[in-house]
């Protein structure tokens, strides 16, 4: 009998990770799940067993699991239950830069650093799923602030630019990604998603509520990604809510943004609802928005190419700049601090742009406190521009008293509305209306 009992421990020591749905519990890895000792290193051991046991759910339900930076595996996922919350330490030394890391040359990211909160690496078939929370704890990484600024944001980081938390999900080179349905909430002052040179990747139905006094908490970033769905997505962030870049200085070689789709969602920003490109990004092709609202927004859509180099400054590409064949369908925006579109090249030569062309606006219609900003740069206009169906309402009574503190819109009222560096413009049955009698 003794044999035989020795051999029913075994396999129950070997099973007793999983759960009786096949989920590895991380309760069962010593989570405790009280919001007070730190579940890092149980989630990640869980995280661990599932990849070695041929991938599958890693789970957590039932309690608010404190946690610093951990790393998803190929196989994996990452399952928060309704029941759950994933909460943020509040400590910054729980999210230091990860080493070894394969697909970036670390110091040539945005701001100068990989760590983040979830992180994967060249990983393949991951998934964060699940109707719990991810509680980012952001008030412990900023602070109200008594600087007078041109973005009107109220708080400030709590550490410098270069050592605070830059961004929260960072997924790089990664293929056949699936997140959905996940909450995020009080993010600190960093990105929510980073999605970097990964093709394959679905987003869907996705909660991304952040404090809009909080600097640079952008909701979604694409960038360098191929075959991107993002649909059915609630966003509120108080930096740019959906954001596509061909950022590929970090990368081995340059890769392009394209066959991007983002589709019924609702969008919140003190910045841009959605923005196209930055300082010398690459090639931004092939992307659709459909279906989409807009609300209480600095600008609705910005297209953007300034000039950011210099001291101190990590976020810019080495490419000229392409973005072409670019569509916008059924939009509405309400609430505009600024102008439902701005596109705007900087002078500087340093700023390199091939072309801006081929956008296509079906069906948009805004009302807010500016028309149109479309200001492109001699030898480099904005061309082939074409709007139908569409309606822009200039209405100073839209429920919009304080736009001065509103994201950069103070700044952006110093300037005219502007037109000009354009050619090839297309209005057809287009109405603007000014409000006045």
């Amino acid at each position: 009998m003794k044999p035989r009992l020795f051999c029913g421990t075994t396999l129950m020591a070997a099973l007793v990770a999983l759960s009786v749905h096949g989920a590895f519990d991380v309760r069962d890895f010593g989570a405790k799940g009280d919001g007070v000792a730190k579940d890092t290193a149980a989630i990640q051991s869980a995280i661990d067993k599932c990849v070695e046991s041929g991938g599958g759910q890693v789970a957590l339900s039932g309690g608010t699991f404190l946690c610093g930076a951990i790393q998803l595996r190929s196989g994996v996922e990452l399952h928060i239950d309704s029941s759950a919350r994933l909460l943020a330490s509040p400590d910054i030394e729980d999210f230091p830069d990860w080493k070894e890391v394969r697909h970036v040359k670390s110091e040539n990211l945005p701001r100068g650093r990989n760590a983040c909160f979830i992180f994967a690496d060249e990983t393949e078939r991951i998934s964060i799923t699940g109707s719990g929370v991810i509680d980012c704890n952001g008030q412990h990484h900023v602070k109200p602030s008594n600087k007078t600024s041109w973005h009107g944001w109220t708080y400030e980081r709590v550490l410098p630019l270069d050592k605070s938390l830059p961004r929260v999900v960072f997924l790089a080179g990664c293929r056949d990604v699936r997140i959905s349905n996940v909450s995020m909430v009080n993010q600190p002052a960093g990105w929510g998603y980073w999605i970097h040179d990964c093709d394959r990747v679905q987003i869907d139905g996705l909660k991304i509520l952040s404090a809009v006094r909080y600097p640079n908490n952008d909701g979604i970033h694409v960038n360098c990604s191929r075959d991107v769905t993002i649909s059915n997505c609630i966003i509120e962030t108080g930096d740019d809510s959906i954001v596509l870049r061909a950022n590929s200085r970090s990368l081995a070689e340059n890769k392009p943004c394209e066959r991007v789709v983002v589709a019924n969602c609702i969008l919140r920003s003190w910045s841009s609802g959605v923005r196209l490109g930055w300082m010398n990004d690459g090639i931004i092709r092939d992307c659709t928005f459909s279906n989409i609202v807009m609300h209480d927004c600095h600008d609705g859509v910005g297209i953007y190419l300034p000039d950011v180099s210099g001291p101190g400054s990590y976020d810019f590409g080495r490419e000229s700049t392409l973005i072409e064949h670019i569509a916008f369908n059924s939009i509405r925006m309400t609430g505009l601090h600024t102008y439902p579109l701005m596109a705007v090249i900087a002078p500087s030569e340093k700023v390199h742009v091939d072309a801006v062309r081929d956008i296509m606006f079906t069906d948009v219609h805004a009302t807010g406190l500016r028309f149109l900003r479309v200001e492109g740069r001699k030898g480099t206009p904005f061309r082939d521009f074409v709007f139908r169906n569409c309606s822009f309402k200039r209405d100073a009574s839209a429920g919009l008293p304080d736009w001065s503190g509103i994201g950069a819109a103070n700044l952006e009222h110093q300037w005219p509305e502007t037109f000009r560096h354009a050619e090839g413009f297309v209005f057809d049955d287009v109405r603007f209306d000014s409000g006045e009698d």
